[in-house]
């Protein structure tokens, strides 16, 4: 046998996996030839979540349905919270539907590889599949739960407007989030366990960085543009605008674009760095 040349003596081809160098990324190439376990992975995750439950696919729609009604109750009514005129039951709503979107993805995402250890050391496949895996199940729950925001918008009667040819540029970007932390998160969580106890408290600290239960017009001007760096407030933003109407606060969503971009290039290539260890920690 001629591994040099990739042939074997008999003549039948060789296909030689050579090791990865320290901080390539994973090719495009190489993700679209597992394809096909890409969308069983995925499938696999869709049916596991809702498997052998009796409301099956309402659970997306209980869910961010649950927090609406709670955060309408106790931010809108007893709180009074600042809304910029907007009612707070369509206030919240376009916003907890791309945040319940946010938190479990990244959740999932974080924790895919130790979840999915009984098959790294076994065959070989772009590890980079297990982070992506659960980022793009959950779009089925987000899709499912955008229900809710059409409903609401029928009640209070707001019609569509060319804001929401921008909406697959906020889709991206919301993707783009639980992609780029779950990346370094689920590198991070095979070493340190402590992840995973920390999980509640960092989603809990994400959720109150973003305008979901406040107006973003209530940060004072001069902490604005740090504030629009975390991306999370891009997407809600860039939401509100999209399907109420408003116009699109640009000075928000530029900063957050470009911090998901960085997330999502430096999560995948320090994955890449430590995917050639993987197997021997986990």
């Amino acid at each position: 046998m001629d591994n040099r040349y990739g042939t074997t003596t008999s003549g039948n081809s060789l296909t030689v996996i050579p090791p990865k160098s320290g901080w390539t990324l994973t090719g495009f190439q190489e993700l679209k030839d597992y394809r096909d376990l890409f969308y069983f992975l995925v499938w696999r995750d869709i049916k596991t979540l809702y498997a052998q439950t009796i409301l099956g696919f309402m659970w997306a729609i209980l869910q961010p349905l649950i927090q609406i009604v709670i955060f309408t109750i106790i931010f809108g009514n007893v709180a009074k919270l600042s809304t910029d005129g907007i009612p707070y039951l369509l206030f919240s709503s376009v916003a907890l539907i791309p945040w319940t979107y946010i938190s479990l993805a990244t959740v999932q995402s974080s924790q895919s590889l130790i979840q999915g250890s009984s098959m790294l050391g076994k065959i070989y496949f772009p590890r980079l599949i297990f982070p992506i895996t659960p980022v793009l199940a959950k779009l089925v729950d987000f899709g499912i739960s955008m229900f809710i925001v059409v409903c609401i918008m029928l009640y209070y009667r707001v019609s569509p407007t060319s804001n929401l040819f921008f909406f697959p540029l906020f889709l991206v970007m919301m993707v783009s989030i639980p992609l780029g932390i779950g990346t370094w998160l689920s590198t991070l969580a095979i070493r340190f366990r402590d992840v995973r106890q920390a999980m509640p408290l960092f989603i809990q600290m994400l959720m109150f960085s973003a305008p979901i239960v406040y107006s973003a017009s209530s940060i004072p001007e001069q902490y604005r543009f740090l504030y629009s760096l975390n991306p999370i407030v891009g997407v809600i933003e860039g939401f509100r605008a999209c399907l109420l109407g408003f116009p699109i606060p640009w000075l928000y969503i530029w900063p957050g674009m470009v911090t998901a971009a960085m997330l999502v290039i430096s999560g995948t290539v320090y994955f890449k760095r430590m995917e050639r260890i993987i197997v021997d920690v986990i």
